[in-house]
């Protein structure tokens, strides 16, 4: 078969039963429309026809509806793609099928499959079938007259195709014919039909432009009538066809070959259109002119909404340039809407208006536009609001009054000050040098609203204030004083107090959305302009309202400040709130009886005021509300509860005048207790049921169940309610409540209407008091709402049950949390009657609600018989049920049921439930049923996990099934089936990836590509999640060749819509989802696969996304993709994190596939991609030349980017610092200029974060290429050349007015680059060095509370960040001038000079280092010790301050440690700094308010220092935990090498013992390296000055108590007398366990229960080998400290600690000479002769054997050996480590080899003592001794021989008996080795090395013998060393060794004659031989000499040399 013939449906299909034949054609289908494209055109031709037959079995063989889209597809491939002729045979069959009057229900897919054919042929095919056109077209039209719904959406989308494929030369006749049949269907009863129309007379425009032209008028107003009734997806479709439209009116563009266009309409003319239909809808004039006379509105919201959306669409067609040109005039007109008489009639209408104004602002001048645009933006707004304003003020204001454009004139300025507020937002601080622009006058445009006489234009331009303080805190201050002081001003102007009211509350908001803040003064000013405002509340009644509103308003904003402001402030808010309600309730019935109207008003709204101020105490403080807090309230809560009874009584007394104000009290009262628990208020539990029943029972009240049962409802099932018609728009306004200033959202607040939202918090309350009422009192409130729901009939009805049953659910939503006890029985009947009742609703919303409430009912009842009784009567139900409302309630409860009560643990009752299930989603005659029963099977399927496998394959069968035949229009049942196979997917897991999943994983992969066959994006999306599920669990069978080009098409197809509905919105969510998910796998083959998706299909006109996509990659894409996306809604953040999470996946692959240059490109295009960037000024222009001339000229490519946002740029800045920690520096080298550039462009930005993130990055520079070397100029840092670029970008961060976040960063960049080395240059150092004393200045400057902008919270970070700076640099600056005197070297200019430059401010810096670590130590101690303040925070900003000290006081230590070693401690006699509080606040150093004197000054900065460092120590828990730990342990180091620190710790035993507890818990806790080797030496220091003291002790004892009395000294060192050691007390224990620790964990053989050996015996041995050289020093440090720790104790002492200093040391001695004999190190044992060039370190194990030698040697040596006390045992525990030491020679492990040099080196350590004869020469272990030594010289080993030669010519000279002991043992073994040496000639140089040492010892043998021996032992010694001598003959051909053996013998012998003549002489003599040899040798050797070669002449001339050694022929 060839490779074409595969390309026919397969017989068998044919002989398959309907479901499984259905499902193999689409697969076929499917796999023909991709197969077709890679197929050869020869190919397809010869089996075209045999196709075209399949095809029209298919076609005639009714398919559904995927079915038929893939065959018209294929269709139209196989005719474009292979012979096109016969392709008009086609058409005239598909026509016939169409003309067929064959009504019958199996004809109509067949008659729909024929008119998706057509519509494709001619898509594909139109010019070639352009003379068929006019009878396809005519018969389509005529079939769309006779056709039902589905039928005319499939004519409608073929005739959309035809004009398509046929372009203009369809002629204007068959364009006009579908323009009317098109129109006729926009009023369609059926929203499909309407969306398909709406989408066909969008591809005529782009054909036909007389839509545009002449019937632009007719068409407007049809789209209107379209408009009325509709829902989202139709709203979409229409407002994209009628702004399109627009579009080309006010710009016509002329298609090639057809007719021109008309005149272009005006901007007006357009905008006329539209204001026509905003005021009167699509009515006509007659129904206009009715509502104008009725004074009613009759336009509906959808219409209103629809326009706006067109204008949306409309001004996104047209473009950014097109906006920015014509902007006064777009503003205008826009604004025409709102101020419309017309527009404005009713409280809906404003809402719909403002709303509708609203989203065409925020979406063209916050999305198309740049920023630099909307900075220009922000500028027409305020000409704007001035205009508006100065109508107000102008002259005939009085006039006005009455007019109706002062009545609309609010209106336009909310819309205008609530846009402007936005576009400020967005820009942030870069909006800054807007409010400096005199042109533009923000801010007093803003501030003049605040007077207008309209309530909602002031609290609109209070929000707007908010706005500019959240997006420039440094403005939130000032403002807040601005409008302070006018408030006081202009407190008499009921409209002052407002507007300044609202504007303070909306200020001190605002603080709480920026780390900034606000200065605590501020605070209480606010409250007491507050009080002042509630006390001259009652002097005025024309202004007591508002007075009384804005002092609580106030009050409220104040407690959002939070707890550390509130705190200090909280008695006096208790007792304000507490004095607005009657003392007792008594009093509250005698108010009652007097007041009137007013007074009640003003009353109840200081009650409510007081209530919310409560409430946003216990919202944002709650910690301060305690249990007495509210114990305080319980009076007024009682109060405010009892009045809620006799509101009703007031309203009968003064009616609607007080109705509103009652509905506010009743809903703060409902919100506070909301917020309570319920115990708080318990005693009014009745009062309040009864209260609550009666509102929930009253069919008065306004139905809010968009609001109320989507919090009820499980998330997931919100799908259910269908497409909630995506509204812009908010529903509420900022009138409802002016409270809502103060909530924390950066949305503008849309708050409901009071009523509205009165009944949600009774919904909310109800439902948490009701479980805490007793159970009687729950039965009758159940009852009587059954009773309440039964009396009722009709909408009444409907609501009430609406009311109580979500009243329930929410009850029934609160008790499940509480796992308690639901009540009695008698409690299930009414609950399950109203809930059965609600089940059976026309409200979808309630059925919802109500499933969920019956499934929390039977999980709180929790009991089985109830739960499978209510199971059973479910099934029941829907066995009886026939309309579709009940039984989709009931199937849903089914599922419901399964999620909370865990699943019906039964199989036949999960088996039930899913047949049920089952037999419902195929009732086709009712949707709504098969989508509600597919919800509920997807939940069995989600909880029910593994009992649901058996389930699976017919689950996926009927999911299949009612796939390729549901109708694409049924959306909600396809999205049921979609959720459902998502579950089956998840259900299946990792199953799928099996073989035996096959066809399980075949049939989900064609479910998900039935999906996205459909139309509706939420469908799309929800393929997309199926597609992204099987990817997880089965990646491998997921192609991405098809995967990753849908979802970059549904990307680039999206990338230009407005997200006008929320499908479109949530299909680009799930396509970045699933996106992210892939590159997380593969991230470069998918950004392959995405570039090479824009390559190979161009578009004719690509969109900017396309482009950039083609150009940048799939990186610049998502770039892009984010930078719109930013602010369209809160849903969009989880997709604008998945798209930034998408782009670290990409960055991560490229760096570790090494393609940086590609990436760091990208990133530099992103931050140029702006126009408003860099300097200001003439002046920073120049600098910005200067700093970048060691650049070169700047880039003249433009960025492939327009202007990007800042939150943009700074995602690429963070990329670029993640790169370069992410690379190595010699891949970054290349691109160095471009990191410096692109860390400077963010620096230098107005944007706050963004400077922020360049600083970042430009320390992350900085850190990485600070020690990179100039190659061209050897001795320079590569760096260098940018140090005018560092300046610059660091220099904007110092100004005045720089925030102090930001300063705080260039402080820490700062002395990063001061510290790096770089720079050397004194003059260089100075520029950046200004800078820190700039900042060094602000601290001096004394600060005025009124003058502070921010938190003194900010004020502490900011001096924190520069104290630590400049100690950064101290400590720098030090360690240089440390290094220069260690070296004597002279350093350069920038090394000397950095300490000169700090030196002068170092005097001043060291107070406020000390105050710093003041209040540090304050701040880590007690609460009292914090309450009082510091010097750099305030009481009130303790727990802000903590962060920043914890963060700044490691270096700071560090400095004040080197600073007070500098000075010796001595206190500096410096005047006082003037500082705005004073620096040391406990006066350190005084006491009793006297003088304190230098010493005691010294103590307590010792005390502080050392406990700051101990403190951390003990419990190490801040961020850089090690770093600060490094910081405490060098300052503790610099603190004990000053002698008066060092003296005074020494002295303090505890404090030394604590000490050293603190670094035995740092050394198991820890395993960096360098922390570790840090404590020793600190130990080092310790143990040393310890030495000190009792040293100074002892000599002071024996001075005082004189010569003569030494034995009555007192006995100094520890143990004393008794000689015990108390742990805890004692510094040598202390020492000990520290030695122990690093011996133990680097050696575990030296504990025995660690080596698993008894006695500490090792196994193999050789774990000391694999040290590195860092754990080998720090044995080597605690094996040397262990050697010190005798001298530190007593003589008893001595002897209790030296058993384990033995054991210790031995057991550290046994590792090192026991080697694996598979080491092939070289040998440590002894020293090697030194070789003529330097040799490399020695390895690490043989620089430890040097140090435990060592060590061991100190212990020997020790002076308590030859103490009376200790002497005796000292002698016994030596001779016992002798004995160990000898046992060491043992080894029976044949992997085991001993080294006996260091052995052969201990024991000469113990002969050599001081005590050496006393614990050697005794009987057991003399022999012994002497056996090794002997065993050594005769080794054949002549390693081993050469140690022992050395170490016996240690012991010849070593006086007493050892010596003569080992020169009698071993003398004549030396002289027969050498004897030996005569005869065997050395071969190699270890031979030789030990025949030399040998000749050395035996010469060391002579000098020490007596002189009566000298003779004899040297007549022995000669002849040997004339035997060593060669012949003349044997000299040239004997080895290298021998020719080395008879010149050092030679040399040996010119040495001893001069020495010794006489004896020299005899023997000679004796020996004529000898004489002969010995005269040969010489005479040969100065032959040698003459005859050898000279060095050559120098350039000096000829030089002679003579050896320096003159060879004597004869000695006589």
């Amino acid at each position: 078969m060839s490779s074409a013939e595969r390309l026919l449906l397969p017989e068998e299909v044919l002989q398959l039963s309907d479901p499984g034949r259905a499902e193999a054609v689409f697969s076929w289908l499917n796999r023909l429309k991709n197969q077709l494209p890679l197929t050869e055109k020869a190919e397809i031709k010869h089996i075209q026809r045999r196709l075209v037959e399949q095809l029209s079995d298919v076609l005639i063989g009714s398919p559904g509806p995927p079915a038929r889209l893939l065959l018209a597809q294929c269709l139209a491939l196989l005719f474009r793609l292979g012979d096109p002729l016969p392709c008009s045979l086609l058409v005239d069959k598909c026509n016939d099928i169409i003309r067929s009057r064959d009504d019958s229900p199996s004809a109509l897919p067949s008659r729909l499959a024929a008119v998706a054919c057509v519509g494709s042929l001619f898509e594909h095919l139109g010019r070639f079938l352009s003379g068929c056109s006019r009878d396809a077209v005519t018969n389509l039209l005529r079939a769309l007259k006779n056709a039902e719904s589905q039928g005319r959406c499939e004519v409608l989308s073929s005739l959309e195709k035809m004009l398509r494929g046929l372009g203009p030369s369809a002629g204007g006749p068959v364009h006009r014919d579908v323009y009317k049949a098109s129109r006729a269907c926009l009023s369609d009863r059926s929203m499909a039909v309407r969306c398909a129309a709406a989408k066909c007379l969008r591809q005529l425009h782009q054909e036909a432009l007389f839509l545009s032209s002449s019937e632009l008028e007719n068409l407007t107003l049809v789209c209107f009538r379209a408009f009325e009734g509709s829902t989202s997806c139709v709203r979409v479709c229409v407002s994209e066809l009628l702004g399109s439209l627009l579009a080309t009116a006010v710009t016509p563009c002329t298609t090639p070959g057809a007719p021109p266009a008309g005149a272009a309409a005006s901007l007006e003319e357009v905008m006329e259109l539209l204001l026509g239909g905003f005021i009167r809808g699509g009515g006509g004039f007659l129904r206009a002119s009715g509502d104008l006379l009725k004074g009613t509105s009759s336009v509906s919201r959808d219409v209103r909404v629809g326009i706006a959306q067109t204008l949306v669409v409309m001004v996104s067609s047209l473009g950014a340039p097109w906006l920015e040109q014509t902007l006064p005039r777009f503003l205008s007109l826009v604004l025409e809407l709102a101020a419309h008489a017309r527009t404005t009639l009713s409280p809906s209408d404003v809402e719909a208006t403002r709303g509708g104004v609203s989203l065409v602002l925020r979406a063209s001048l916050g999305r198309v536009l740049g920023e630099k645009a909307q900075s220009n933006a922000v500028g027409q707004l305020c000409a704007t609001v001035g205009a508006q304003k100065g109508s107000t003020d102008s002259d005939a204001a009085a006039d006005l009054r009455a007019s109706s454009d002062l009545s609309s004139s609010p209106h336009v300025l909310v819309c205008v000050l609530l846009e402007l507020g936005a576009l400020l937002l967005g820009l942030g601080s870069s909006a800054g040098p807007l409010l400096s622009d005199p042109s533009t006058a923000l801010v007093d445009s803003v501030v003049a609203v605040l007077l207008h006489p309209s309530a909602s234009a002031r609290l609109a331009a209070a929000w707007c204030l908010r706005c500019v303080a959240v997006a420039m805190p440094s403005q939130n201050a000032a403002l807040l004083d601005r409008c302070g002081e006018r408030l006081t001003a202009l407190k008499s102007c009921p409209d002052a107090v407002s507007g300044f009211g609202a504007a303070v509350c909306a200020l001190v908001s605002a603080a709480q959305r920026h780390d900034l803040g606000l200065p605590h003064s501020r605070g209480k000013a606010v409250l007491a302009l507050a009080e002042d405002l509630l006390r001259s509340a009652v002097q005025n009644s024309r202004i007591s309202l508002q007075r009384t509103r804005a002092g609580w308003m106030l009050l409220t904003a104040l407690t959002t400040l939070g707890p550390s402001v509130v705190e200090r402030l909280l008695s006096r808010l208790l007792l304000l709130c507490r004095c607005v309600f009657p003392a007792s309730l008594r009093e509250q019935e005698a108010e009652l009886r007097r007041g009137d109207f007013f007074t009640w008003q003003v009353t109840l709204e200081g009650r409510s005021g007081a209530l919310s101020v409560l409430r946003s105490l216990l919202l944002h403080c709650k910690e301060l509300m305690t249990d007495d807090a509210l114990a305080r309230l319980l009076t007024p809560l009682n109060c405010a509860t009892a009045l809620l009874n006799k509101l009703v009584s007031l309203l009968r007394s003064y009616g609607a005048s007080v109705r509103p104000f009652t509905v506010v009290y009743r809903l703060r009262v409902y919100e506070l207790l909301t917020e309570l628990p319920p115990h708080a208020y318990q005693e009014s539990f009745g009062l309040l049921m009864n209260q609550l029943v009666s509102d929930l029972c009253s069919p008065d009240q306004p139905c809010s169940e968009l609001t109320l049962m989507p919090s009820l409802c499980c998330p997931d099932d919100l799908s259910l309610l269908g497409p909630a018609p995506h509204d812009p728009s908010p529903s509420g306004s900022l009138d409802n409540d002016p409270f809502s200033l103060t909530l924390g959202s950066d949305d503008a607040p849309a708050p409901p209407p009071p009523a509205q939202a009165l009944m949600d918090v009774t919904v909310r309350l109800f439902g948490n008091v009701f479980p805490h009422v007793i159970s009687a009192h729950r039965v009758k409130v159940l009852e009587q709402f059954v009773d309440a729901v039964n009396q009722l009939k009709g909408q009444k009805q409907q609501t009430v049950q609406t009311h109580v049953c979500a009243a329930l659910c929410w009850a029934l939503k609160v008790h499940s949390g509480s796992r308690s006890a639901l009540g009695p029985s008698e409690l299930r009947p009414p609950a399950l009657s109203l809930l059965w009742g609600a089940l059976e609703s026309p409200s979808a919303a309630l059925r919802c609600a109500a499933a969920e409430g019956l499934a929390r009912l039977v999980q709180s009842v929790d009991d089985s018989g109830f739960t499978v009784s209510n199971a059973l009567l479910c099934f029941d139900r829907l066995k009886t049920s026939r309309d579709a409302a009940s039984r989709s309630g009931v199937s849903l409860a089914l599922g419901a049921l399964y999620r909370y009560v865990g699943g019906i643990s039964s199989n036949q009752h999960l088996c039930s439930c899913v047949g049920v299930l089952f037999t419902l989603s195929q009732d086709t005659s009712s949707p709504t049923v098969q989508a509600w029963a597919l919800h509920s099977l997807s939940l069995v399927v989600d909880l029910s996990g593994g009992l649901f496998r058996p389930h699976c394959e017919p689950c996926v069968s009927l999911l299949l099934q009612l796939l390729l035949s549901t109708p694409h229009h049924h959306q909600e049942v396809l999205l049921s089936l979609g959720r459902c196979l998502h579950a089956l997917i998840t259900c299946l897991g990792p199953d799928l990836q099996g073989g035996s999943a096959a066809s399980l994983r075949a049939s989900i992969s064609v479910g998900s590509l039935v999906l996205q066959t459909s139309q509706e994006p939420l469908v799309q999306a929800r393929a997309v999640s199926c597609l992204q599920q099987l990817h997880m669990f089965s990646p491998a069978h997921v192609e991405l060749r098809s995967l990753v080009p849908t979802l970059c098409g549904i990307l680039l197809e999206n990338s230009q819509s407005l997200s006008l509905g929320r499908g479109r919105l949530a299909l680009r969510g799930a396509a970045v989802s699933c996106l992210r998910q892939v590159v997380q796998r593969e991230a470069l083959e998918v950004s392959e696969l995405a570039v090479s998706l824009v390559k190979e299909e161009p578009h004719k006109e690509p969109s900017p996304l396309e482009l950039t996509l083609r150009e940048l990659g799939l990186g610049g894409a998502l770039f892009s993709l984010l930078d719109r996306e930013w602010d369209i809604l809160q849903v969009q953040i989880l997709q604008y994190c998945s798209t930034e999470e998408t782009l670290g996946f990409i960055r991560s692959c490229s760096l570790s596939s090494g393609r940086v240059g590609p990436w760091l490109r990208l990133c530099r295009d992103v931050l140029s991609a702006t126009t408003d960037g860099g300097p200001d000024s003439p002046e920073d222009e120049e600098e910005d030349k200067e700093a970048w001339s060691s650049l070169g000229s700047r880039s003249e490519r433009a960025s492939p980017f327009s202007a990007l946002r800042w939150s943009t740029r700074r995602i690429a800045v963070a990329s670029v610092s993640s790169v370069i920690r992410s690379c190595s520096v010699e891949l970054l080298l290349p691109r160095l200029g471009d990191l410096v550039r692109m860390a400077f462009m963010a620096s230098t930005d107005h944007s706050a974060p963004l400077r922020l993130a360049g600083l970042h990055t430009l320390m992350e520079i900085i850190t990485a290429f600070r020690h990179v070397e100039e190659p061209e100029f050897p001795g320079h840092f590569l760096l260098e050349q940018y140090q005018a670029n560092v300046g610059a970008a660091l220099r904007p961060a110092f100004a005045p007015d720089a925030p102090p976040d930001v300063t705080a960063k260039a402080c820490e960049v700062c002395s990063s680059w001061i510290s790096s080395g770089v720079v050397r240059d004194l003059r260089d150092l100075r520029r950046v060095h200004q800078l820190l004393v700039s900042s060094l200045s602000k601290i001096h400057e004394p600060r005025e509370s009124h003058s502070q902008l921010y938190n003194e919270a900010a004020a502490t970070m900011e001096t924190l960040a520069v104290l630590k700076a400049w100690a950064q640099v101290y400590i720098v600056a030090a360690q240089k001038r440390e290094t220069i005197r260690q070296n004597g070297a002279n350093g350069g200019s920038g090394e000397a000079g950095l300490l000169r430059l700090v030196q002068s401010d170092v005097p001043a810096l060291s107070r406020l280092w000390l105050a710093a670590l003041q209040d540090h130590a304050a701040l880590g101690g007690s609460q009292e010790n914090a309450s009082a303040g510091g010097s750099f925070f305030s009481p009130e900003t303790v727990d802000q301050a903590r962060p920043h000290y914890s963060a700044s006081w490691g270096p700071i230590l560090h400095a004040a440690a080197l600073w007070l070693h500098c000075t010796g401690f001595v206190p500096s006699e410096d005047t006082p700094l003037h500082l705005s509080r004073p620096a040391t606040p406990t006066s350190l150093g005084r006491s009793g308010g006297g003088a304190a004197s230098p010493e005691d000054v010294g103590a307590e900065r010792l005390n502080l220092l050392l406990g700051v460092a101990v403190q951390f120590l003990c419990a190490p828990h801040s961020e850089n935990q090690m770093e600060n730990i490094e910081s405490c342990l060098r300052a503790l180091q610099v603190l004990l090498e000053a002698p008066w620190p060092r003296s005074r710790i020494c002295t303090d035993q505890p404090l030394c013992v604590e000490l050293l507890s603190v670094l035995l818990r740092l050394m198991v806790t820890r395993e960096c390296s360098s922390v570790q080797e840090s404590v020793l030496d600190l130990l080092k220091q310790i143990v040393s000055a310890a030495q000190e003291h009792v040293r100074e002790k002892r000599h002071s004892a024996e001075v005082d108590d004189g010569a003569a009395e030494k034995e009555t000294l007192p006995v100094f060192g520890e143990g004393r007398d008794t000689g015990g050691l108390v742990p805890g007390q004692s510094l040598v224990f202390s020492a000990l366990q520290i030695c122990l620790c690093v011996l133990v964990r680097n050696l575990p053989q030296l504990s025995p229960t660690l080596s698993g050996a008894k006695g500490g015996a090792t196994s193999a041995g050789g774990a000391v080998w694999s040290l590195s050289r860092s754990d080998c020093s720090l044995v080597s440090s605690a094996l040397f400290v262990l050697s010190e720790l005798p001298s530190l104790c007593s003589p008893e002492g001595s002897v209790s600690i030296l058993p384990t200093v033995l054991y210790l040391l031995l057991g550290v001695l046994r590792e090192l000479v026991h080697r694996p004999t598979a080491l092939t190190a070289p040998a440590a044992s002894a020293p090697a002769a030194p070789p003529p060039a330097p040799a490399a370190p020695p390895p690490a194990p043989a620089a430890l054997v040097d140090a435990c030698l060592q060590s061991l040697r100190a212990v020997l040596s020790s002076p308590m050996s030859r103490q009376e006390k200790s002497r005796e045992s000292w002698i016994q525990l030596l001779q016992s480590a002798l004995s160990s030491v000898l046992t060491l020679w043992d080894n029976d492990d044949p992997g085991v080899e001993v080294d006996q040099g260091p052995l052969l080196r201990a024991l000469s350590l113990f002969l050599s003592s001081s005590c050496g004869a006393e614990v050697c020469c005794v009987a057991p272990l003399q022999p012994l001794c002497v056996e090794k030594f002997s065993s050594a010289v005769s080794s054949k080993d002549p390693q081993v021989s050469c140690v022992s030669f050395q170490l016996l010519s240690s012991l010849f000279q070593s006086p007493g008996p050892v010596s003569a002991l080992y020169i009698r043992t071993l003398g004549p073994a030396l002289v027969r080795y050498l004897q030996r040496v005569e005869r065997e000639r050395p071969q190699t140089q270890d031979e030789l090395r030990a025949a030399q040492d040998a000749v050395v010892a035996m010469e060391t043998l002579v000098q020490a013998a007596p002189p009566q021996h000298q003779a004899p032992l040297l007549s022995l010694l000669l002849p040997l060393l004339v035997s060593f001598l060669l012949d003349e003959n044997a000299l040239s051909s004997a080895p290298a060794a021998s020719r080395s053996l008879h010149d050092s013998a030679l040399s040996d012998l010119m040495r001893i004659g001069p020495r010794h003549p006489a004896l020299f002489r005899s023997v000679m003599g004796s020996c004529p031989e000898l004489k002969s040899r010995l005269e040969a040798a010489v005479r040969v050797n100065q032959e040698r000499l003459q005859s050898k070669p000279g060095p050559g002449p120098s350039p000096r001339g000829p030089s002679s040399s003579s050896p320096s050694i003159k060879l004597k022929t004869h000695f006589l």
